[in-house]
């Protein structure tokens, strides 16, 4: 059961001459006042009282008076915390015999439920670190998060590259009428001399039957003293004309013409096969993208079970981006009175044992957003003491000159304040 603060009575204390009060056990107790009435004495004096000399104010003592500061609380749990005496010494009356002193008060009160403000005030950061810490999932998140913000790059980069290259193979040039692989010149080259030697050897050919028929003709006219060479020279002249008459010579121009044309018709295969390779390099990397994509997705759900699956100290409560949110709102776009349903719950979450906060300075407040943060202490049955610059109804208590007004001690607050 968490231990709150039944009566507190207080002499002396910076701007507070006497104040005995007694809180609402559940609930908000206001205690309302002009500037410089002592309204923020009695949370100093409270802080000091329960929280030991690191809350000391650097000068305790009222001014003017010669009677040393006294304070006294009673606890819950029996417990009775007094600091009297020329050096405000500390004596712990515990009806349990347990061990006393500043080591037993701080075993069940949160150094946070005496400043809450230095939790309000701190950094996003110090703010979703606290919770995480609580909650024992902060390394995991901070893991995954980190897991998270690689992917997420990593992805970013990926996109920018496979979106330039999908603009890249647009803007190449592409020509569905080329051959799909380079033409090579050296078969061209070769055909064509295999064509010229074949019209060389025809060539040959029609020389040596010129040869033949001139011999021929000086033969015949030596034919009576060279019959028998006229007769082989008639049957060589005969094989030769048989030989050279269906010759064709072959034209090279087809090829000469591909000759010409091979380096166009390469420029334009090129083309094509460096557009298919970008094309598919920009199809790799769309494909990578979506896997980190996929990736990321993982990543976040593992983050969503983790909190979720965590014991929250607050419903809607969570850190997302580093950063505390509540109803997925962070602290700058949360109203005043959900920060501090945030800060008391961490707080309690903290050490549950202490069942009350103090806060300073409500008078940012309007009475409805005053009516919905009591209604939720008292629903979650814990004890809040507060501010505020207001002699108003919605006070519980006001102190003028250093005393609670008479008039409202015995007054009933809206919202459970003193009894």
């Amino acid at each position: 059961m968490s231990i709150k603060i039944n009566s507190l009575e207080l002499e002396n204390v910076k701007r507070i001459k006497a104040v005995k009060l007694e809180p609402s056990l559940n609930g908000l107790t206001v205690i309302g006042g002009k500037n410089g009435q002592g309204k923020t004495s009695v949370l100093d004096a409270i802080a000091w009282a329960l929280g030991g000399n690191k809350f000391r104010p650097s000068e305790p003592a009222r001014e003017g008076s010669v009677i040393p500061p006294s304070l006294k609380i009673v606890m819950s749990n029996g417990l009775v915390v007094e600091r009297k005496g020329k050096n405000s010494d500390l004596k712990v009356i515990d009806p349990e015999g347990r061990k006393s002193g500043q080591q037993l008060l701080d075993e069940f009160i949160s150094a946070l439920a005496l400043d809450l403000p230095r939790f309000m005030n701190a950094s996003a950061k110090e703010k979703a670190d606290t919770l995480l810490k609580i909650i024992g999932v902060g390394d995991r998140l901070y893991e995954l998060e980190r897991s998270e913000t690689e992917l997420y790059n990593r992805r970013h980069t990926i996109g920018q590259i496979a979106d330039q290259k999908a603009k890249f193979v647009k803007e190449m040039p592409s020509y569905p009428d080329a051959p799909a692989t380079p033409v090579s010149a050296s078969e061209l080259i070769k055909k064509q001399q295999d064509i010229l030697a074949r019209n060389g050897e025809n060539q040959r050919k029609r020389q040596h039957l010129a040869e033949i028929e001139k011999h021929a003709n000086a033969i015949s006219a030596e034919i009576d003293k060279l019959q028998k060479e006229l007769t082989v020279t008639l049957a060589d002249l005969e094989t030769a004309r048989k030989s050279a008459l269906f010759l064709n010579d072959e034209s090279t121009a087809e090829i000469e013409q591909s000759i010409a044309e091979i380096e166009q018709i390469n420029i334009k295969v090129r083309a094509n096969l460096d557009r298919e390779k970008a094309d598919e390099e920009a199809k790799n990397y769309i494909h990578e993208y979506e896997a980190l994509t996929s990736q990321i997705e993982d990543v976040r759900k593992q983050k969503y079970d983790l909190l979720h699956s965590a014991e929250l100290p607050l419903e809607g409560l969570s850190v997302e981006d580093g950063e505390l949110t509540y109803k997925g709102y962070k602290w700058d776009n949360m109203s005043g009175s959900e920060q501090l349903k945030v800060s008391a719950a961490i707080v309690r979450k903290l050490n549950p044992e202490c069942g009350f906060v103090l806060l300073d300075k409500l008078e940012q407040m309007d009475a409805d957003t005053l009516n919905e943060f009591g209604a939720w202490l008292e629903s979650e049955g814990l004890q809040a003491i507060a501010t505020r610059v207001s002699t108003g109804g919605e006070c519980s208590v006001i102190i003028e000159d250093g005393y609670i007004k008479e008039e409202t001690a015995a007054e009933l607050p809206k919202w459970g304040g003193v009894n």
